[in-house]
């Protein structure tokens, strides 16, 4: 009896181990939770023009809502789920890496800071834009410097990485704004043409894209002080390797078959819905560089 018992409890592990690499091999992680949903959740922004914002029909378009578009394409060819359903989320800077993070969504489809501290609880893909973090002011206004903002009401988005490095310039250079905190990019922006702020600091390319969008573009501008340099990337769940490697490899061929480039064109230097306004800004040569030599590297 005892010698037959361990016959069969040899049998069974003989069974587990043969059976162990082909479980190994199917997706985990996101790619798992899409499959057994039969849905991947996008997540996108209303006003981030031109990544992710709300044409005059409320669909959301974008160049970060395209190049998702194409990843959710890969998505159905890896788990060959042609009839995959695409369920749009709603989101704000404050609200994406939460909704991430307990499995709302699965990617955030928009602009987003790729920063070591963040990296400390998501993933990012590989590097689709490099911004500057500046100010917008009045056209006549004598502020050049952020060393000039000392003492004024500065608008600020809540969750941006603009606090923190206005703070830290303002600590390095012993001055003090009055910040107006507000939930997103065009209420800050509306707090500084209303006249509730001095200036608005966040990223360059946002910036051009409210000034464009704006009743009187020539009102405003940017000044050429930068607080820092920024890498964006889309917005994934941490510690998972099979879905960041199919995000990526899907970003990176897309780059090598100037597919991208293309749609860069299409967002960045040609006019975009709803105004027909065309942004006018081009491939920086940071950009450039990450899109020939493509990379997840955070700052």
């Amino acid at each position: 009896m005892n010698q037959t018992f361990k016959q069969l409890t040899y049998i069974a592990f003989l069974s587990i181990a043969v059976c162990a690499p082909a479980q190994a091999q199917s997706p985990g992680g996101t790619l798992a939770k899409i499959r057994d949903t039969g849905e991947i959740r996008l997540g996108h922004r209303d006003v981030s023009v031109p990544f992710s914002y709300l044409d005059d029909n409320q669909k959301s378009v974008g160049f970060a809502m395209d190049l998702c578009a194409r990843i959710v394409d890969a998505v159905k060819d890896e788990l060959k789920l042609p009839a995959l359903q695409t369920k749009l989320q709603p989101i704000q800077l404050s609200t994406q890496i939460p909704l991430i993070e307990n499995g709302t969504i699965d990617i955030v489809c928009g602009p987003a800071t790729n920063t070591l501290e963040r990296q400390k609880v998501v993933a990012f893909s590989t590097t689709i834009f490099v911004s500057s973090i500046r100010a917008v002011v009045p056209k006549d206004a004598p502020i050049k410097t952020f060393e000039d903002l000392g003492g004024r009401p500065v608008s600020l988005t809540s969750g941006s990485t603009s606090i923190g490095l206005l703070s830290a310039r303002a600590q390095a250079k012993n001055f003090q704004t009055k910040n107006i905190l507000t939930p997103d990019h065009a209420a800050s922006f509306l707090a500084l043409t209303t006249g509730r702020s001095d200036a608005f600091v966040m990223d360059d390319i946002l910036l051009a894209s409210l000034i464009a969008g704006s009743p009187n573009p020539s009102d405003w501008r940017i000044i050429d002080d930068s607080l820092r340099t920024e890498p964006y990337g889309l917005i994934i769940r941490k510690d998972d390797p099979e879905f960041k490697a199919l995000v990526d490899r899907t970003l990176a061929t897309m780059m090598k078959s100037n597919e991208f480039q293309e749609l860069y064109a299409k967002w960045f230097t040609r006019p975009i819905p709803p105004k027909n306004v065309n942004l006018n800004f081009p491939m920086t040569a940071p950009l450039k560089d990450a899109v020939a030599n493509p990379n997840d590297k955070g700052v």
